[in-house]
């Protein structure tokens, strides 16, 4: 695949009003990428006045970092045979106070990757790090991201 650009077109959207100051208007908002039908009910991080019962972006951010890696690993492990029955990511982004601008610094993804047959874990490992260099996300962002994967063997 050459010579062709992948687009991805979201909507945003957001009413109300700021005139009475930063502590007065409402953070939620909506999002959309078309053509999928579904709209994310989002806001801010509580620490910014949001409403923790919806989604901010920071955490879109360390979603689409561990989505990617997901992706990306069951293509790999698909590609060399390896049946993954099972994949959870308990994914972490850290955002410190300082220094300025805020940014995330660091996302950590932990999947917990079950597999069925033989397969050492050596090449599991090998396959999460072919799987990190291959992720879109990963490679769009300067954050640190760090990935620590356990295995589980099933027959």
């Amino acid at each position: 695949m050459t010579g062709h650009d992948h687009l991805y077109t979201v909507t945003c959207t957001w009413q109300g009003s700021t005139g009475a100051g930063y502590d007065a208007y409402d953070r939620a908002h909506q999002g959309h990428a078309t053509p999928a039908e579904g709209v994310l009910d989002l806001t801010a991080d509580p620490a910014f006045r949001g409403d923790p019962s919806h989604l901010n972006p920071e955490q879109l951010v360390v979603l689409a970092a561990s989505s990617c890696q997901l992706l990306s690993f069951l293509a790999v492990a698909a590609r060399a045979r390896i049946d993954v029955v099972d994949y959870v990511d308990d994914a972490q982004g850290v955002m410190p106070d300082s220094p300025t601008p805020m940014r995330i610094t660091k996302i950590e993804l932990r999947p917990r990757i079950t597999v069925r047959g033989e397969v050492t874990e050596q090449r599991l490992a090998h396959l999460c790090d072919v799987a990190h260099h291959e992720c879109f996300v990963a490679n769009s962002l300067t954050t640190e991201i760090t990935v620590t994967p356990s295995f589980t063997t099933v027959e």
